[in-house]
């Protein structure tokens, strides 16, 4: 099936672009430069589809809308109010994108998947849950379905297991008008017969719609989990998919999927080696600040055999002050770094743990430690080998120092230094790797193709002036943009591994298919990057070429044998129709007489 998906924040804000990394996790960006949630990362990455910024809905993004349309007198000189002018708005904004093609197939999508994030009874969700109480009515009867997502606590010594906030929270569902189909217990162990008939009976649905999404040993495995409980024959059931009839070629397109993605999981069952990466960064508290970056190296590990194993390194903890002042923090932090098979420098912005970056790149580079530097992380390392090989002891970036001696990373020309949202270098953007490249270059190698496709997002660029200088030196900018003027990819050539990246190639990985440069810094760390060039790999956009269009991502999706329709969820709460995710609270929809009609599912604060 043609599955699309939207996201809807209630948040206040526009868009995530301005929100901070600790506070909102990780900034995702699309392909037409949208900076939304993270969860529409979980989508692309799941569903192997390309989502619009119009896919993610905000409380600020609809009442603009409303505004404006207000202020040019759309509405006629009547009293514009929330209800019916907020909720129409949402409601016609979910029908019309709901309708975009997001597969290289550029049919309709045949379901829509919404999730509306927040938590019932917060003020702000309120115009979002009469919306989809209105569009559930407009959609009829087997054409929606709601997805109620609820934690299932254990409580005391004897770890019993308590309904009675997912019962509360659906009585405040029911209570605005919607009424779930199903309901996902979250709970950290199997829910038991008797929590199920205790939650059907207070709940008002079959026991067989109560669904157990338990822990398992890998969020890798849920989809299994949840085929195991009939979640296919309920969606079935519910929705009355007999009317919908994928194509052969789709249906064989999802059981070569489902067995590649089965094969996987059943290869890194009796792993034992690990490879060791530590990441070196700004956010390292709040691990979803770096969401994407996790996930790529999950792809990538498992694409060697190997288990990860993620060492968080605060990059202001490997600093000369902290020497002084936290002393125990300082060596912890260095023993983390010197102990690791590769080391990684992520994005992020500002000054703070810079020069701990710094250091780290060093370490790195001089004792041929693989290395991956992403967007901050390239331009750190240009700055490291600025000042200890080119001779340049005041190299920075003017984002850290605007009167350093040497500023090689300068703020980009065309971007405004006044307005902060949506004014960085954004989306999809080509990267041609130079000409003799092809002689040595390992990326280039991986990627196979001469011009790649890559998402960016930054403010910060290596400076024209100092490129010829640092090269001459031996840092070769392997990879430049189409007016060859923009540095994208430097690579060191005797080196296992050193690789900078000014675009965000976490952006496009996918679990049957990792990103190219996290593919090759994590099978360097594991000492196996001759047996994965020599393997091979397909290019193209951002080096995904023909296996995107057999292949799923991060969980994946069961086809089923007779309908061709997939189910599968994610290793927290969400749950979809033809796909999974690890997001809270997704819904569903189908096409009705060339319709997509979308569904909304619910989160209880309790499963947050």
């Amino acid at each position: 099936m043609h599955v699309s998906s939207i996201k809807i924040d209630p948040y206040m804000n526009v868009d995530a672009g301005t929100m901070a990394p600790t506070e909102h996790g990780e900034v995702f960006v699309l392909d037409d430069g949208g900076e939304v949630d993270l969860d529409l990362g979980n989508y692309e990455r799941y569903l192997n589809i390309s989502l619009t910024r119009e896919n993610n809905i905000t409380t600020g993004k609809i009442y603009l809308h409303v505004i404006e349309r207000e202020r040019r007198g759309d509405y006629l000189g009547k009293t514009v109010q929330v209800v019916p002018h907020i909720t129409d708005a949402i409601r016609d904004w979910i029908e019309r994108v709901a309708r975009i093609p997001v597969d290289d197939t550029n049919e309709v999508p045949d379901v829509c998947i919404i999730e509306l994030g927040g938590t019932v009874g917060d003020i702000e969700s309120g115009p979002f849950i009469e919306a989809m109480r209105q569009l559930r009515r407009r959609a009829g009867k087997d054409n929606f379905l709601q997805i109620h997502v609820s934690l299932v606590p254990l409580v005391g010594e004897e770890q019993e297991q308590k309904t009675k906030l997912t019962q509360h929270a659906i009585g405040v569902v029911r209570s605005a008008g919607l009424s779930p189909d199903l309901i996902a217990c979250r709970c950290p162990v199997e829910l038991e017969q008797a929590s199920k008939d205790k939650l059907a009976l207070f709940c008002q649905v079959d026991v067989e719609n109560v669904i157990s999404v338990h822990n398992v040993s890998s969020a890798y495995e849920v989809p299994m989990l949840l085929h195991r409980q009939g979640l296919i024959v309920l969606l079935r059931k519910i929705l009355c998919l007999k009317s919908v009839s994928p194509s052969p070629s789709l249906i064989e397109r999802g059981k070569q999927m489902w067995d590649e993605w089965t094969g996987l999981l059943k290869s890194q069952g009796g792993l034992s080696e690990t490879v060791s990466i530590a990441l070196v960064g700004k956010y390292t508290r709040s691990p979803d600040a770096y969401h994407s970056v996790i996930r790529s190296l999950e792809h990538a590990a498992m694409r060697c055999h190997k288990k990860l194993n993620l060492i968080m390194v605060d990059s202001s903890h490997l600093e000369t002050p902290t020497s002084q002042e936290r002393p125990a923090d300082f060596h912890k932090a260095w023993h983390k770094v010197c102990t690791a098979n590769g080391i990684l420098v992520p994005g992020g912005f500002g000054q703070r743990g810079t020069e701990g970056m710094i250091a780290a790149a060093r370490w790195a580079r001089v004792n041929k430690i693989p290395f991956l530097g992403i967007c901050l992380g390239m331009q750190i390392a240009v700055i490291e080998y600025a000042r200890s090989v080119c001779g340049m002891p005041g190299a920075s970036s003017v984002e850290f120092d605007e009167r350093c001696a040497d500023p090689v990373v300068i703020f980009m020309p065309e971007i405004d230094k006044h307005t902060l949202g949506g004014t960085m270098r954004l989306g999809l953007r080509p990267t041609l790797f130079q000409p003799g490249s092809d002689e040595w270059s390992k990326v280039r190698r991986l990627y196979g193709e001469e011009t790649i496709l890559e998402r960016h997002r930054h403010r910060y660029e290596v400076n024209p002036e100092y490129v010829e200088r640092v090269a001459a030196q031996g840092l070769t900018f392997v990879g430049k943009d189409d007016s060859a003027k923009r540095m994208e990819i430097l690579e060191l050539k005797d080196h296992p591994w050193y690789v900078g990246v000014q675009f965000h190639p976490e952006y496009l990985s996918k679990v049957l298919l990792p990103s190219k440069p996290y593919l090759g810094f994590v099978a360097a760390s594991a000492g196996k990057l001759s047996e994965v060039l020599r393997d091979g790999a397909s290019g193209g956009r951002g080096g995904v070429g023909k296996e995107k269009e057999m292949m799923t991502t991060t969980t994946t999706t069961k086809e089923e044998v007779d309908g061709g329709v997939g189910v599968a969820m994610n290793g927290l709460m969400g749950m979809s129709l033809g796909t999974a995710t690890d997001t809270t609270g997704p819904g569903m929809a189908r096409e009705v007489n060339g319709v997509v009609v979308p569904v909304q599912a619910t989160t209880s604060d309790q499963g947050e």
